[in-house]
């Protein structure tokens, strides 16, 4: 099959590299450096999938009219990217593989004649050289759309995925989508402080920070009248419990989560952003629970915070110490 994968950065280059070990026909966009690195050199991937080296063909925009497309950009990116090849992918099914609540809906709109579908990965990758992708933690992906059960669409494209890595279609997307933001708050901290996001959960001081943030999050998404899909053992029941646990008993989530990552140093997305000198998702993930809570007529202030200090290291593009976290995120 011809798969086209518009964004060839971890998450992107991980799906074009194994779908390329799998037997298709795959052709990417990317920019600058890492378009220059997969024209001369391939995407090379190594870590838990094992080793891959595949060459593609790439580009700026897609120019062959695929037969499945991947949306693998940034949140903030993903309106231009899908914007510049519409003209050639508009009808063809699209799986957005992104954090954040609006992707799909995104798609849908630019895209009307494409069924647009989403993807929740829990897989972890470090992109940190142009073209080269390291895969620190493996695990089952989750594909689907609105808030029904899975569709046959949706099955036979979890199908094909699943040729390259486990893809398992869900009902319940919309809900699902909830959880993995709650999964993403541990991002923020790690990208402030410039740790990798095991060290900052084995530390209480800031671990205490990463649970209030999610926990501000189940209890907006409560608030927001969602029903939290099933996603790496955590559910609707198990959440909404989670939500009146005190701070202390609570932190056993981002404990359990740490133990899932394993011992290879996992930096997360945003501090990979914030590494390579570009702009974060931080807006599609902590600034949409504040945005969310507004519309419920809520505050969340640890979200708020979190949101303003990565912001802050964007700009500077020098980490800050744990202890201007702990002073200004009411946690």
């Amino acid at each position: 099959m011809r798969i086209g994968i518009i964004g060839a950065g971890a998450l992107g280059g991980t799906f074009a590299a194994l779908l390329a070990r799998a037997g298709h026909e795959v052709e990417v966009t990317a920019r600058g450096a890492g378009l220059e690195a997969i024209r001369s050199r391939g995407i090379r991937l190594s870590g838990g999938y094992g080793e891959a080296h595949a060459r593609v063909a790439a580009g700026e925009a897609l120019t062959v009219r695929p037969d499945l497309v991947l949306v693998c950009t940034k949140a903030q990116d993903a309106e231009a990217a899908i914007s510049a090849n519409a003209a050639l992918i508009d009808g063809v099914p699209v799986v957005v593989v992104q954090n954040g609540l609006d992707g799909v809906d995104a798609a849908a709109r630019l895209l009307p004649r494409s069924a647009c579908m989403g993807v929740l990965s829990i897989i972890a990758a470090n992109y940190t050289e142009p073209g080269v992708v390291r895969v620190t933690t493996t695990a089952a992906s989750y594909l689907g759309r609105g808030d029904g059960p899975a569709d046959d669409e949706c099955r036979r494209v979890a199908a094909i995925l699943s040729d390259a890595v486990p893809v398992i279609a869900i009902g319940g997307f919309r809900g699902a989508q909830w959880t993995k933001l709650i999964v993403n708050m541990l991002n923020a901290v790690p990208a402030i402080v410039g740790r990798s996001v095991q060290d900052v959960v084995d530390d209480r001081h800031l671990r205490r920070v990463v649970t209030a943030s999610m926990r501000e999050t189940v209890r907006v998404g409560i608030a927001r009248g969602v029903r939290f899909g099933s996603l790496q053992g955590l559910g609707d029941r198990r959440l909404r419990l989670f939500a009146r646990m005190p701070l202390a008993v609570g932190q056993l989530l981002p404990r359990l989560m740490r133990v899932r990552m394993g011992s290879v140093p996992n930096l997360g997305s945003t501090q990979q952003s914030v590494r390579r000198g570009q702009p974060t998702e931080v807006d599609f993930l902590n600034g949409v629970v504040v945005r969310e809570a507004a519309r419920a007529g809520l505050s969340a202030p640890v979200n708020a915070a979190l949101t303003a200090l990565v912001h802050e290291v964007e700009a500077s593009g020098a980490f800050l110490p744990a202890s201007r976290v702990l002073a200004e995120v009411p946690a």
